[in-house]
């Protein structure tokens, strides 16, 4: 069966096991992500039933604009309705790999993502821990340098740029651009013609600031950040691709998640259908609503010289653009970092379309690579 190769796997099968017996407050303070601030009580409504009984659903997400229907479904209480007294929990990650050991676990149940960790995610487990059931998001990537050091793409070469993680979609992404370009880079170590700093979104505007990287490719806000310090967005990576749009963020779920509360599921997909014509009918309104749920997430809101670039760069769409998560699939292997994977099997769109005929809107293609 295809295998991620990572000199990472063995410490990452030990990270599983042990944190199938931690608890979740144990499981933010060991990196899988931080519980954002618990207001779901205010947000129930009064007289409102569970969903199968069920006390809570676990969703993951980032604190990237890139997952702003997770940002502002939480924020706006989108989610939260539709699942009644059913409580949503939310947990913030940092980066794909992350959530997919928590979704491993159990300690979250449904996470917003990017293909690179769904596609690992569901080949390391042969098939069996994931499914993506939606879209959330395209675009929202730039690469983004010193103008003083990188004045073209061909000065990329012999300069170090940061990714967020090693194996994660912008990883992938830089790497299969560098392949592209003619350079030779090791995947795991990141040496080569071009340097491949792996470094959490976090702190890379320090990096930046310090001048141990030369630049970056990364996800929305932290591309605008950079622009902030001083640096210019080089390539926009929607620009590479057809229409000029990729998938950036999926929904998945917990397989016996899916199995044993596929009403909880839908009530999650319903919610983020309603988030998602919400953001795009008011797209100023949930610019502020995104930015607010990063201030409660993070205790810090986005200036607007950041907010606004970075938010002009994202789709917000229902569709998972499943014929793109197979060429990004591809642009794992040709880095080294996948075997040729099977991903029929990998999306389960049911509950999702049959959300959006009751909305009245068109229904999404898994590109055949569904559930059989």
């Amino acid at each position: 069966m295809p295998a991620i190769r990572s000199t990472r796997s063995k410490l990452l099968t030990r990270g599983i096991a042990l944190a199938t017996a931690l608890p979740l407050l144990a499981l933010a303070a060991c990196s899988y992500g931080s519980d954002a601030k618990d207001d779901t009580k205010a947000k129930v409504a009064a007289g409102s039933k569970k969903i199968d009984g069920l006390d809570s659903v676990k969703i993951g997400y980032f604190g990237n604009l890139t997952h702003a229907t997770a940002l502002v479904g939480n924020q706006k209480g989108f989610f939260q309705k539709e699942l009644g007294a059913t409580a949503a929990k939310y947990q913030i990650f940092n980066a794909g790999p992350s959530e997919i050991e928590a979704l491993n676990s159990g300690s979250i149940d449904i996470g917003w993502i990017g293909p690179s960790p769904s596609i690992n995610g569901f080949t390391k487990s042969e098939g069996k821990n994931l499914r993506i059931i939606g879209g959330s998001a395209s675009g929202g990537v730039k690469l983004v340098v010193n103008p003083k050091k990188i004045k073209s793409l061909k000065d990329v070469k012999g300069k170090k740029i940061a990714t967020p993680q090693l194996g994660n979609t912008q990883d992938v992404a830089f790497l299969n651009w560098a392949a592209e370009q003619g350079y030779k880079v090791d995947a795991q170590s990141g040496k080569g013609d071009v340097s491949v700093v792996r470094t959490d979104n976090k702190i890379t505007p320090d990096a930046y600031k310090s001048g141990s990287i030369d630049g970056a490719w990364v996800p929305e806000p932290t591309a605008s950040k950079l622009v902030a310090e001083g640096a210019k967005v080089l390539l926009d990576e929607s620009d590479l691709w057809p229409d000029k749009k990729f998938v950036i963020t999926n929904i998945i779920v917990s397989q016996k998640f899916l199995k044993e509360h596929p009403k909880v599921v839908e009530a999650v997909l319903k919610g983020s259908v309603e988030t998602n014509k919400w953001i795009n009918a008011n797209p100023d309104d949930a610019k502020a609503s995104a930015n607010k749920q990063l201030e409660a997430d993070s205790g810090k809101a986005l200036p607007a010289a950041v907010l606004d670039p970075a938010w002009k760069s994202i789709q917000i769409t229902n569709d998972p653009l499943a014929s793109t998560l197979n060429t990004e699939a591809d642009h794992a292997v040709k880095a080294g970092l996948l075997d040729k994977p099977t991903l029929t099997g990998i999306y389960d769109l049911t509950l999702l379309n049959k959300v959006l005929k009751a909305a009245g809107e068109s229904s999404v293609d898994d590109a055949g690579l569904g559930v059989k």
